[in-house]
Formats: structure tokens, C-alpha cells, sequence
């Protein structure tokens, strides 16, 4: 097979010491040598030094087109044969100057059109085309007006103008030498008989009626018109097609590009050249053609003598390719016993001369592929030595057995078989398969034994042997059932079995295609029943451990199997997607969506809330009180305003209640008019003319709403109107009046109410509350002490006249002194106060 094939190519032609390079590499066992053909012939690499062979890639030094120009082909040979690269053809390049030094001048008259002709000199390879205008480097500018022809080099001007006259010189560019070589100018001169007068377009450039144009390639169509006015240039598609959207318009119109053209981009093409004296047109036809390419290549095949061989070869390509085969390098000659058709090459009972490269061509007008591989054809006595026959292989009673006798052999061996030392005859129950094979169905007792396959053709003979064991069939004594368990109990799959003596059996429980008890999970399982059962244990259940348990008894000759469905029945799972659909100040509609319900159906929901005041999660109250296991929806009642609510969600089955749902999103109620007054009114005390009022403030989940604070109302006991005040701190708990008015220790009824940005709530209760008391005026009289021992002293005096108006009298303060006598100069009585209260 070849890696690199050479590749066409032109280089330019006259160049000293240049070297042309062509790749060629294969790949084969043992490595292939090359040689080079040119135009046929072999190219002998040992004459002079111009050839040079590095691996299989060709080097020619100093090419010249008289002797190096052609086309070449590598050919790599192995002991196994010989396959031809593609063809690559080696062109030169040159470009000549052209011949003559001057041209005739060319006159015109103003308005006409005119066309200047190039004529480019002998040349090989591909040419560029462009006009001087008097003098390099001014070129000629193309547009609407002017157009210079890459299929002619002729230039092209729609009408002629004034500033047209001048010299102009065609330079022809070779795209192989990158040489240029300009032409003699040619003089454009305006005739003096007057302006041509308007007149139809004329197409003088257009393409093809019929032009091929191959897959991937991107197409040039030119169209351009001589007219007075400048014609405009339009292309449109025939049957009413669009152009292609990848189609591109160049040089004002004149050219139309289609890039990567396809089989959909075939079809009629049409140029308008269109102006106000008139309109002409040209037609073509793009016609889509595709190299061979391959859809199904040749690929290496080993057959053995005497076999016959259908090698398929299958190319794709517009036209539809044609086929030929190579073998080893040169035609293959057809016989009657080797035939092409289709492509597809057929051999029938094979030699070992047949062996060899083959390769197959697909080709059509537009280029050829090719594709190798090597036929083998091998000749050996049989031979068991890579296929081996099964040394043992157990039956069952009743069943059937295949006995394979495959020795590698060629051509193939006949086989015969014998049991023991006696050949074995075909029945109703023993058959011989085509490939050899022995085949025994109803197997009984009686067939357990030794076999012998005898392999023979006409290089020699060989024979295997297979020893066959019959066996009573595995059957399930006790067998599982299927259970209905709830979560946390144990329970036990029964298994057990009757085998074969001659054989041993064990037993795997598979749950749910994994065999059981694998991973972590492998606390929960255990066998018990001894070695003779393969009963499950399955303790402390789990709802995970649901589903299908299948006990398989596993011998040396079968497998049988049964199957169980345990289900396992627990609380449901939490409800999901737990939504408040409205809020009101005392109330909120929910909604949930049922969650699992574990294999028993869900009996009734419960809804739990919780707000920043709660301890935890608590029952809420709904509407109905009872939610049916059906029921998806319920209404949370005796909310308190203006508070932010938590919503979940608990189903419950007869087994029991479930995981709690996810909490709903906060939600906040709606604001109230506030229905509870502060607790514990109270007051008293405080400074001459105070009235003291106290109390609890409300908490804050009893607000019910933004904007709280509190109505404070007073008034004298017997006092028919209240004094009314309003404290805005929710905190607050006291409240103080202060008035000259206000006796000492007066009565006063004392009520204090609530409010928020809803409105007024309630008061609380009525209750009296003192002013302050007025503190005593008077000092006791008739005051007198005595002693009544070393450490005690006796105090009385009178009492003071006191008002109950005034308040309370709590007590009296006793104030004593202790004199000592001080001698400074002379005597002076000093006193310490000591102090005492009584009352």
C-alpha cells in the first residue's frame, strides 16, 4: 500500500541547477524496493547522475522538457509483488517574448466600441493578462467601461471617450515562471467623421455553451458588451432558479464567481447586457463532473487452494468510473476462471500462482484512483495446532451440543468423526454441519464420551478430540417469592436447588442487575441455610432495597435462574415545591406537589409554620382541619398580621409520618389594626406634681403592622373625661405626666390602648394609679434620750400631725452625736453625727 504517491507538477523550463523532486513511499513485509517508469518505459536510475533514489522518491537534477517532460510512475516490489503508483505528470513552464515591434494603429470613432487584441506569444502553462495604458506602471483600470478578458487577454472597452485615446500594451504573465513579458503597443486613435450615435449592447465576450467544471472548483464565467450608452451587465439562472447564495459578482459585473461548486450549482447560466437602445443575451450550460473517489477500496485477503475469491471494488465519480485490475504491476489477463464485472473481480478455485499485489483502478475522463492489496493463497495439510478442539465440554439431558472441528487447512479438510474406536453414523439426533462440525440433539446418558474428529486433505491428515459429559439437569426446588415488607424489618428470599452429583453449585442473588450485597450496602445482606441453600437474609430493610432479586444457581454446564419482587413499604418522602399562592393578614393559601409515597399511599397531610418568635416548627392551624392524602392544597388560618411565615409540609401513611418538605419561601401577612392592649398597667411614685403610668409593652409579633405605638388615657378618679396622649416608641413602657395641677397621692383611672398605621386596637382594663406624695414639712417634737446601758440609749419624742392627702408616712430618722473634749489653746465642743432609722 502506498503511503506517498507523486504529484503533477510544472516548473519552469531553461532554469540551471534546479532539481525536480517526486514522493513516493510504500508500505509492505519485507520492505519493498522502487523503480521508475517515464511515459512508459523504465527510467535506468544508473545512467549518468541526474537520477538519484532516496527510498522511493525520485530526484532529477537539471531537468529539461526535451528529455524530462512526461509522465512518471513509481513501482514498489516485495517478495509478495508489485503495485503502480498514480500517474504524475511533469510539465515545463515558458514563456517567450513576443514576436514583432510594432502593431498597427486602431481608429475608432467616439461612442463605438472597440476591442484590442493580445495574441500572446508561445507560452506553456497558465497566463494572467493585463494592459498598459501609454506608459508602465499605469494599468488600465477595469469597470463598467473597460474589461480585460483572462480567458482571451484580449481588452475590452463598451465606448469609447476622448480620454481613451493613447498606446496600449498587452503583458502577459506566466503563473509557472513568474515571468512578464509585455507586447507592442498598439495606438487607439479617434476618427474625425463625428461621434458614433447609440446603439445595442453586442456580447462580445461570453462562455462557453457547455463548460465543465469540476466538484470543489471554483468556476469563472466572463460576459461583457460593447453598446452605446455602457451596457449594465445582469446574470440570472435558468428554469427560474436563484443564483447560488455563495455566487460573487466581480469586476463591476463581468464576472461571475461560483466557489466550491456542487452538483446543485449545475445548470443553465445566462448574461443580459442591457441599455436604453436594447438588450442581448448569452447562454451556457455548467455541467458538474466528479474524479473517481473511493466507496468501497480492496482490502488484504488470505484464502487457502482450490477456494474462489469476489473482490468487491466500488468508486463513486461523475461520469460513472470504469474498472480495470492490475496484478503485480501489469494488466490482469481475464480467463474463464477470472472475470471483472461491475468492477468487481472474481477468481475461481485458486492457486497458489494466483497469490500476488492486485490492484484496482476506477477512472474516468476526469482522473483515477487506485486502490491495493495482497491475495494469499495458502496450501497445508490440517492442523490443530492454532484451533484446537474444546478438551471437555459438559451437556445437560434433553439438550443439545455442537462439537467444532476447525483444523487450519488448505484447501479445505473433509472431517469424519468416531466415537471411541467406532466411526459415527449420522441419525434422527447426531447430524455432521457443513463446516465439519459435529451437531447431537436430545442428549441422553448413553452419548457421554470420547470424540474424535478426523481432518484429511491432499497434503495430509490430522485429528483432535473433545471428551463429552451429560449431566442430569439444574432445577430450583424452592424458589422466591414475592414479598410485601415495610422499613425496618428482616426478611428471608428462599433459594434452593437440586444439581448433578458430578457436579458442584453455587449460588448469587443479583437486586436489580448488581449482585447483591456489593459495596457498602453489604451489612444489610447475608446467606444463611448452610452450603446446600442459598437463601438471603436481608436485615433491617431500607426502602433502597425495593426491586428485583433474582437467585441464580450457577454449574460447570448451566445456569438456571429465579426471580423474586420485593417490596418495601415505608413513611412517605417529603412533599416537594411547598408554594404560598395568597396572603392575607390571618390567613395563607398552599399548595404542594406529592412527593414519593414509598409503596403506601399517603393518608392525610399536616402543615407545620414557623416565624422568628416561634420556638422551632409548630402545628398550624388549617381549613379543612383534616387534609385528606388526595388533597394538594390547604389554607393556613389564625396567622397574626404583619408577621414573616415559614410554610412546611408532612405526609403521612399508614406506616406512618414522613420527612417534613422544604420550607416555602418567607412570606410576610398583611398589616392589621392591632387586637391586643399592653398587660400589667400599672404606676405611681415619681416627683411633686408626676403622675406615674407604666405597663408591659406589646411584643412585636402582636403588632400587626408598621407605624405601633400607644394611646396613653387618664383622669382623676370621679372625672367624667379622659386625658389622652400618644407615645410613638413600641418599646416604651412608661409613660409620665407633669402638672402643678396634680395634688400629692391623688387618685387617678388609668387605661393605655394600642395603634399602628392600620388604625386604633383596644385599651387595656381600667385601673387607679396615686400621683406622687408630698414629702413631710414638720420635725418631730418634745424629743428626749436616756441611758439604758453601757452600749443603748433610749429616744422618744412627740408624734408629727400628718394628712392622709399627703401619702404615706413610711418612718422616722434618728440622728445622734458623741462629744469628745478637744484642748487646743482652749476648749471646743466638736460633734459626729450617728444616724438611725424607725418607723
Amino acid at each position: 500500500m502506498f503511503i506517498t504517491e507523486p504529484s503533477s507538477s510544472i516548473v519552469p523550463a531553461g532554469l540551471g541547477g534546479q532539481k525536480v523532486t517526486l514522493a513516493c513511499e510504500a508500505r509492505g513485509s519485507p520492505p519493498p524496493r522502487y523503480r521508475w517508469q517515464l511515459n512508459g518505459s523504465d527510467i535506468d536510475l544508473r545512467a549518468g547522475d541526474r537520477y538519484e533514489l532516496h527510498g522511493g522518491t525520485l530526484v532529477v537534477s537539471d531537468p529539461r522538457g526535451s528529455r524530462d517532460a512526461g509522465t512518471y510512475r513509481c513501482l514498489a516490489t516485495n517478495s509478495l509483488g508489485t503495485i503502480v503508483s498514480r500517474e504524475a505528470r511533469l510539465q515545463f513552464a515558458y514563456l517567450e517574448n513576443f514576436k514583432g515591434s510594432l502593431r498597427s494603429a486602431v481608429s475608432v470613432r467616439e461612442g463605438q466600441g472597440v476591442v484590442l487584441l493580445c495574441g500572446p506569444p508561445p507560452h506553456a502553462g497558465e497566463l494572467s493578462y493585463a494592459w498598459i495604458f501609454n506608459e508602465y506602471p499605469s494599468f488600465v483600470e477595469e469597470d463598467s467601461r473597460r474589461f480585460v478578458s483572462q480567458e482571451t487577454g484580449h481588452l475590452y472597452i463598451a465606448k469609447v471617450e476622448p480620454s481613451d485615446v493613447g498606446n496600449y500594451t498587452c503583458v502577459v504573465t506566466s503563473s509557472g515562471t513568474a515571468a512578464r513579458v509585455p507586447g507592442a503597443p498598439t495606438p487607439l486613435l479617434l476618427r474625425p467623421d463625428g461621434a458614433m450615435g447609440e446603439y445595442e449592447p453586442k456580447i462580445e465576450v461570453h462562455f462557453p455553451e457547455s463548460l465543465p467544471a469540476a466538484k470543489g472548483s471554483t468556476v469563472r464565467l466572463e460576459c461583457f458588451a460593447l453598446g452605446n450608452p455602457v451596457p449594465r451587465i445582469a446574470w440570472r439562472r435558468g428554469g427560474g432558479l436563484p443564483l447560488p447564495q455563495k455566487a460573487a459578482l466581480r469586476k463591476a459585473g463581468g464576472v461571475l464567481e461560483v466557489p466550491d461548486f456542487q452538483q446543485e450549482d449545475a445548470g443553465s447560466y445566462e448574461c443580459v447586457a442591457e441599455n436604453s437602445r436594447g438588450r442581448n443575451a448569452a447562454r451556457g450550460r455548467l455541467t458538474y463532473y466528479a474524479k473517481p473517489h473511493w466507496v468501497q477500496p480492496i482490502e488484504d485477503v488470505e484464502l487457502a487452494v482450490e477456494d474462489s475469491l469476489t473482490w468487491q471494488c466500488r468508486a463513486g465519480g461523475k461520469p460513472t468510473p470504469s474498472y480495470r485490475w492490475l496484478k503485480d504491476g501489469a494488466a490482469l489477463a481475464l480467463e474463464d476462471r477470472i472475470q471483472v464485472e461491475n468492477g468487481a473481480l472474481t477468481i475461481a478455485n485458486l492457486s497458489v500462482a494466483d497469490a500476488g499485489m492486485f490492484q484496482c483502478v476506477a477512472e474516468n475522463k476526469h482522473g483515477l484512483v487506485r486502490a491495493s492489496a495482497e491475495l494469499r493463497v495458502t496450501a497445508s495439510a490440517p492442523d490443530f495446532s492454532r484451533t484446537p478442539m474444546k478438551t471437555l465440554i459438559r451437556a445437560q439431558v434433553g439438550s443439545e451440543v455442537s462439537l467444532d472441528c476447525r483444523p487450519r487447512a488448505a484447501p479445505r479438510a473433509v472431517s469424519s468423526w468416531r466415537k471411541g474406536h467406532a466411526p459415527l453414523r449420522g441419525s434422527e439426533r447426531v447430524s455432521f454441519r457443513k463446516d465439519g462440525g459435529l451437531r447431537i440433539v436430545n442428549l441422553t446418558k448413553a452419548d457421554a464420551g470420547t470424540y474424535t474428529c478426523v481432518a484429511e486433505n491432499r497434503f495430509g491428515t490430522a485429528n483432535g478430540t473433545t471428551h463429552l459429559v451429560v449431566t442430569e439437569p439444574t432445577r430450583i426446588t424452592v424458589a422466591p417469592s414475592d414479598m410485601d415488607v415495610s422499613v425496618g424489618e428482616s426478611v428471608v428470599l428462599p433459594c434452593q436447588a437440586r444439581h448433578d452429583p458430578l457436579l458442584r453449585g453455587t449460588f448469587t442473588w443479583f437486586f436489580n442487575g448488581a449482585r447483591a450485597g456489593a459495596g457498602d450496602d453489604g451489612a444489610h445482606f447475608a446467606k444463611v441455610g448452610g452450603s446446600a441453600s442459598g437463601d438471603l437474609m436481608i436485615r433491617n430493610i431500607q426502602l433502597k432495597h425495593s426491586g428485583k432479586y433474582v437467585c441464580v444457581v450457577q454449574t460447570a454446564v448451566e445456569s438456571v435462574s429465579s426471580a423474586a419482587n420485593l417490596t418495601v413499604r415505608g413513611s412517605p418522602g417529603p412533599p416537594e415545591n411547598v408554594t404560598v399562592e395568597e396572603i392575607t393578614d390571618t390567613t395563607a393559601q398552599l399548595s404542594w406537589r406529592e412527593g414519593a409515597d414509598n409503596h403506601s399511599p399517603v393518608t392525610c397531610y399536616s402543615v407545620q409554620a414557623r416565624t422568628p418568635f416561634s420556638v422551632g416548627w409548630q402545628a398550624a392551624t388549617t381549613v379543612p382541619a383534616v387534609i385528606d392524602g388526595k388533597t394538594h392544597t390547604a389554607t393556613v388560618v389564625e396567622l397574626s398580621p404583619w408577621v414573616e411565615y415559614e410554610f412546611r409540609v408532612v405526609a403521612s401513611n399508614k406506616i406512618g409520618g414522613g420527612e417534613p418538605s422544604l420550607p416555602s419561601e418567607k412570606v410576610r401577612t398583611e398589616e392589621a389594626a392591632p387586637e391586643v392592649p399592653p398587660s400589667e398597667v400599672s404606676g405611681g411614685g415619681g416627683s411633686r406634681s408626676e403622675l406615674v403610668i407604666t405597663w408591659d409593652p406589646v411584643p412585636e409579633e402582636l403588632q400587626n403592622g408598621e407605624g405601633f405605638g400607644y394611646v396613653v388615657a387618664f383622669r382623676p378618679l370621679g372625672v367624667t373625661d379622659w386625658i389622652q396622649t400618644v407615645v410613638t416608641s413600641a418599646d416604651t413602657p412608661r409613660y409620665v405626666f407633669r402638672n402643678d395641677s396634680i395634688a400629692p397621692f391623688s387618685l387617678y383611672e388609668v387605661k393605655v390602648g394600642v395603634y399602628n398605621n392600620r388604625g386604633e386596637g383596644p385599651f387595656s382594663p381600667v385601673t387607679t394609679v396615686f400621683s406622687a406624695e408630698e414629702e413631710p414639712t414638720a420635725a418631730p417634737s418634745q424629743v428626749s434620750a436616756r441611758s439604758l446601758s453601757a452600749s443603748e440609749i433610749g429616744v422618744s419624742w412627740g408624734a408629727v400631725p400628718w394628712k392622709p392627702s399627703n401619702g404615706h408616712l413610711l418612718g422616722y430618722e434618728v440622728i445622734s452625736f458623741t462629744f469628745s473634749q478637744l484642748v487646743c489653746g482652749h476648749c471646743r465642743a466638736a460633734g459626729s453625727p450617728q444616724t438611725g432609722q424607725l418607723s
